[in-house]
């Protein structure tokens, strides 16, 4: 699967990933009003306006982008209606030609991280079928538990040829008060980054690994440093846009030819008709305003990054 995330990365020349984060706030009253006319105000009205939200946004921007990230948080507030319209965006998502990265986070150990590892990576095995429970192609994974969480999904890589990227050093503010911790002199991260190749070192499609790694665009340098210590890693990079990351921060995250990361931007892409630059789209043309977003993120990437 890491082949076909990077054959996607060099024809679309947008190493981007559009977060499909949707919050009720994001949404434009317009769809919200419909769906509560429809189902009341209900879980349902809820679940029906995200569909409806993320629907339009991939509609504008699927030839721009080569894949998306579905965060399961935003879809499981609202209940089981939510998790339906989560299958709906995945499954939508594929009949446009999109790879999709879902943003689940799991991690246990045991029969416990095997079915999670099914549930988003492989399949239901039922009687004589076996079925996709949600059929991503990618999903995120927390390494707190050690191997026993991770192997579960490295072996679901390989049986159903998917692929994951674990949590090495993470985008948020606080991220530091365990990550970067010292441990026989070196940061927790590195230590999470070894055990990254590990994982990976027998997955390789194009030279990388189907075990790529989290890395926060909020991080530059340790970014840069972490490129070189998993250099078979595609790295995820959120924190782009919203929490403070530019282009200018970017360079270190890929390899010379360009490869190796892919960026992620979610509330800056989605929710684009709210921001200054994007207000002139108003509310009914906020599909357009993603699109546009898309377009000066490629840009902002391919000047800071990806020219020599």
């Amino acid at each position: 699967m890491i082949g076909k995330l990077i054959e996607k990365i060099q024809k679309t020349g947008a190493p981007i990933v559009a977060g499909l984060d949707p919050n009720l706030d994001f949404i434009p009253g317009f769809i919200k009003e419909a769906a509560v006319k429809e189902h009341g105000e209900s879980l349902e009205a809820a679940a029906e306006a995200v569909w409806q939200f993320n629907h339009a946004i991939i509609d504008a921007i699927s030839d721009l982008v080569p894949a998306v990230k579905p965060q399961i948080a935003m879809y499981e507030q609202y209940g089981i209606p939510g998790l339906t319209t989560f299958k709906k965006t995945v499954d939508y998502c594929h009949e446009k030609g999109l790879i999709v990265i879902g943003d689940v986070k799991r991690g246990d150990i045991g029969s416990t991280s095997g079915a999670y590892a099914q549930a988003h990576l492989g399949e239901a095995r039922i009687g004589s079928k076996s079925i996709a429970p949600f059929g991503e192609d990618f999903a995120t994974v927390n390494p707190y538990l050690g191997s026993d969480g991770v192997m579960p999904f490295v072996k679901a890589c390989k049986e159903y040829d998917k692929g994951i990227f674990v949590l090495v050093k993470t985008s948020n503010p606080s991220s530091g008060e365990f990550q970067d911790r010292l441990i026989d002199g070196r940061p927790l991260y590195e230590w999470v980054a070894e055990k990254v190749n590990e994982w990976g070192a027998d997955s390789l499609e194009e030279g990388y690994s189907s075990v790529g790694a989290v890395v926060g665009a909020t991080y530059p340098e340790m970014g840069a440093a972490l490129r070189k210590q998993m250099p078979k890693a595609y790295i995820l990079v959120p924190g782009y846009g919203a929490q403070g990351g530019k282009g200018e921060d970017l360079k270190g995250f890929f390899h010379p030819d360009g490869l190796g990361a892919i960026i992620n931007s979610s509330r800056g892409i989605i929710a684009a008709y709210r921001k200054e630059e994007y207000r002139s789209y108003g509310e009914e043309n906020f599909a357009e305003a993603s699109r546009a977003a898309v377009l000066d993120m490629k840009k902002d990437i391919q000047e800071a990054c990806l020219t020599h």
